[in-house]
């Protein structure tokens, strides 16, 4: 048996093995016991790793974060006619979005224009933007390549880069934007000529004590900025009150009107995507009604597609589901549209 030496004296190599084998069981019982007095919540796991990489997609200003691809301003261009232009014009001009190009050298006048190109300090925000939150009804669908490829056709129309560039991991770092110095925090939040604020010395005596919170659009206002219903994501259980038309209460015992298909798809947002005879993001309402027209099932299927959303039936722009479109309502919408969306 071989033997085992400590300080002069020859001791077994089992008993060793026992002893250290008693003392670990020791040491783990402890320690379970422990871990199982500790509070638990009885839900959730750790997160792998796979999953925290799901998420952790941000790309710094450093471009840490960046992956690795390539994308030209020519493929840019087809990227962005495709998946862009419908918001955001053909030549960034803005359709219903934001406007993405022009008014470089524009902030420090009397009449600054605000743009993607004008005021960004970083191409890597850019990128960081397109990629998380792009295209508008289906974001994180494109490729490396392709945000490399926008991001660079993005800063061709605002003439930062020429026509035959390139983007990369490496190359856009390179990339000086107009606005690169022009961030700071030494001004008022509205004015570049006020001062920094943040003591809140407007409630500093006689503040109230008790909030209470309200909403209202009087009259007069009410469509001021358009129908706000139709200008709100279409993604979601909360869409934006309609607007065009001022509200008024209905005469007492008077039994309240119910809406219309036409002003149902106003109500809940489904104006941003299709147009009633021209397509948008999605097709118009009329080319559904003459596909569908002749189909007895169709109506059931409609319903359940405007609820549980879908695609492919129109290409592969997928129609995102709206749960908060009442039951009665999406009948009343698809009644509408097979009736011809008149």
């Amino acid at each position: 048996m071989s033997r085992f030496s400590d300080l002069g004296r020859s001791v077994p190599v089992a008993v060793v093995a026992a002893s250290l084998a008693t003392a670990s069981f020791a040491l783990y019982a402890a320690t379970g016991a422990a871990a199982k007095d500790a509070p638990r919540f009885g839900f959730g796991k750790p997160a792998t790793p796979a999953e925290i990489a799901g998420w952790d997609i941000d790309v710094r200003p450093d471009g840490k974060g960046l992956p690795d691809g390539k994308g030209t301003v020519a493929m840019g261009q087809d990227v962005y006619d495709a998946q862009c232009a419908s918001c955001h014009g053909t030549f960034g001009e803005s359709n219903d979005y934001m406007v993405l190009a022009g008014g470089v050298g524009s902030l420090a006048s009397n009449e600054p224009v605000r743009t993607t190109g004008s005021k960004l300090n970083h191409a890597t925000t850019l990128w960081d933007y397109i990629n998380r939150a792009m295209p508008f009804n289906a974001p994180k669908t494109l490729t490396p390549d392709q945000v490399y490829a926008v991001t660079a056709y993005v800063l061709h129309l605002n003439d930062i880069l020429p026509a035959d560039a390139a983007l990369d991991r490496a190359s856009i770092l390179k990339v000086k934007m107009p606005n690169r110095d022009g961030f700071t925090t030494d001004h008022g939040f509205m004015t570049v000529r006020g001062k920094p604020d943040v003591r809140a010395v407007a409630c500093m005596t006689n503040c109230v004590d008790k909030v209470t919170l309200s909403s209202e659009i009087p009259d007069f206002a009410r469509d001021s900025h358009g129908n706000l219903a139709e200008q709100v994501r279409p993604v979601g259980p909360t869409s934006g009150a309609a607007t065009s038309v001022a509200a008024s209460a209905a005469p007492a015992g008077a039994a309240a009107k119910a809406p219309e298909g036409g002003e149902l798809v106003k109500a809940n947002g489904c104006t941003a995507c299709h147009g009633v005879t021209n397509k948008i993001v999605g097709p118009a309402f009329r080319d559904i009604g003459a596909k569908y027209a002749k189909d007895p099932k169709a109506e059931a299927a409609l319903v359940a597609k405007v609820k549980q959303g879908g695609v492919g039936a129109w290409g592969q722009v997928p129609m995102p589901p709206q749960p908060q479109v009442k039951d009665a309502d999406a009948q009343t919408i698809v009644r509408w549209i097979l009736g011809g969306a008149k």
